[in-house]
């Protein structure tokens, strides 16, 4: 469980294929804190730390990931939001985030209006999710707020410090985003087709 609050920054280090797998090496900050088999969010992707290496972890991720998520065009030298599992009695200081993907989306605008940024991105319907108007939404990780909820496109504003301690910074017009869908909604949205 996460809160899609951005704790830090990882560089990908190494990529290394086997199979439908990828084991991902990303060098992070609080690598020195982490354990074997402890959860850490990867751009919103929930992966369990396989190895620690000094400054460095390795995580892997399956098919299943890989086809939901923006890990399939991943590189090494991207930067990634990360964030480790939540701890029990802490402030939920965004929302509910479970760390599954649901899909992705594509960024098709970035603005900058007044010292806030906004990013305007499209995503698929066929999958059946939605998004509301003032609602949340995990892009990356981050929690944030709907704003222009349309059928199948909606924005967020992103306030200057998240724009600078996210990789939101590195969005353009383009860039595949990872979107996990309000785990609220999601029920509601399935009782409401029974």
């Amino acid at each position: 469980m996460f809160t899609g609050i951005i704790e830090s920054l990882g560089i990908v280090k190494n990529i290394v294929q086997e199979g439908e797998n990828y084991h991902i090496t990303i060098e992070s900050d609080f690598t020195k804190e982490l354990k074997i088999d402890q959860s850490v969010a990867h751009d919103g992707v929930c992966l369990t730390t396989v190895h620690v290496n000094g400054n460095e972890y390795t995580v892997t991720a399956i098919k299943e990931t890989l086809d939901k998520s923006n890990f399939k065009f991943l590189k090494i030298g991207n930067t990634i939001n990360l964030e480790r599992a939540m701890i029990l009695g802490a402030r939920l200081d965004g929302h509910i985030v479970q760390g599954h993907v649901d899909q992705t989306a594509i960024c098709t605008g970035v603005s900058e209006e007044d010292g806030s940024w906004f990013f305007d991105f499209e995503y698929d319907t066929t999958l059946n999710n939605i998004t509301i108007e003032k609602g949340s939404i995990t892009i990356n990780g981050v929690s944030l707020t709907v704003v222009n909820s349309k059928e199948n496109t909606f924005s967020v504003a992103i306030i200057p410090y998240t724009f600078e301690h996210t990789n939101f910074h590195t969005f353009k017009k383009g860039t595949i985003v990872n979107l996990e869908f309000d785990v609220i909604g999601k029920y509601v949205a399935k009782l409401l087709k029974k």
